[in-house]
């Protein structure tokens, strides 16, 4: 494979990766929520193993493996089995619009780029020079968190989060050690879970798992 083809392919992988998180803000249904966060693993762990194979790191590509099990498989998977469950599995009421959310996504793509310029000017090549698109990705998904009410939309919020600062790791070092791959997944995995045990037993106990609901019944 040719330095120009991986080159290609990095920013390709990297922006599905943002394109995907722009996406979530844009689609209300749980379910395509899902598919398009399981895509974003998928295109994260093929950027990892282009980068594997450019530096000929194993452990690389140890970890291209670990994500894609991990973010594209497991933990889409198991947020499925809780939308499957959820009658109500549409973001019917976010605090934020769409067109406006998705007004506010560019101007945070914006605020990455001038953020990150700084940044990628002190390693100049031209995969760190991608390095925005992460971090973009990150401010996209405080968004999300911020902004949306269900539980799903909220987990899907803190692993675009996770993702983004994995991509920025991918594009500024070359990759992440593995140990540190496993423990952030593990982490992730062990959230997507206790949503799924919580949600069962509060629509056992409620008949949803709308948050902004719960809280009424707290108050």
């Amino acid at each position: 494979m040719s330095a120009g083809t991986e080159l290609d392919l990095v920013e390709l992988t990297a922006g599905v990766v943002l394109a995907c998180a722009v996406v979530t803000l844009w689609r209300r249904d749980l379910r395509a929520l899902v598919a398009v966060l399981a895509l974003q693993g998928v295109a994260l762990a093929a950027l990892a193993a282009v980068l594997a194979l450019h530096t000929g790191d194993v452990g690389l590509g140890v970890v291209a493996g670990v994500v894609l099990l991990a973010k594209g498989l497991v933990i889409p998977n198991l947020l499925a089995r809780v939308v499957r469950r959820d009658p109500g599995s549409r973001e019917t009421t976010p605090l934020v619009n769409v067109p406006a959310s998705l007004v506010a996504a560019a101007g945070l793509v914006i605020v990455a780029y001038l953020s990150a310029g700084r940044l990628t000017s002190l390693f100049p090549s031209p995969v760190t020079r991608l390095a925005p698109l992460g971090l973009a990705t990150v401010l996209v998904g405080f968004f999300v968190l911020v902004t949306r009410r269900k539980a799903v939309s909220q987990i899907v919020g803190l692993l675009l989060v996770d993702n983004g600062v994995a991509l920025v790791a991918f594009l500024l070092t070359a990759g992440v050690p593995l140990l540190v791959e496993l423990g952030a997944s593990f982490d992730v995995l062990l959230v997507v879970v206790v949503l799924q045990v919580l949600a069962t037993s509060m629509r056992a106990r409620f008949g949803h798992v709308d948050l902004d609901q719960l809280r009424e019944l707290h108050d």
